[in-house]
């Protein structure tokens, strides 16, 4: 399954978050494959893709971060997809 991801720092936490993320590149878990992920220019919000067959694994990614951003995960379908959905 696919998941859109996006992300937001507050203004009081960006350095932060930028420092870890350059640290640690935020690399998914086993389980989890990113598919891309895109930041804005400003750098407090971005929004990666991700695929997974464990929501678990995607939920334990994020819960890495949130003491830093604040997240909204969607899990998405691909044209394909919906097309078997709307018939």
């Amino acid at each position: 399954m696919l998941f859109h991801i996006t992300y937001e720092s507050s203004p009081q936490e960006r350095d932060q978050a930028q420092k870890r993320f350059k640290e640690t590149g935020a690399p998914p878990p086993e389980g989890v494959t990113m598919q891309g992920r895109w930041h804005s220019v400003a750098g407090h919000i971005g929004f990666l893709v991700a695929e997974s067959s464990d929501a678990v694994a995607i939920g334990k990614w994020m819960q890495s971060w949130t003491d830093l951003l604040a997240f909204d995960i969607t899990p998405v379908l691909t044209d394909e997809e919906v097309a078997e959905v709307i018939g």
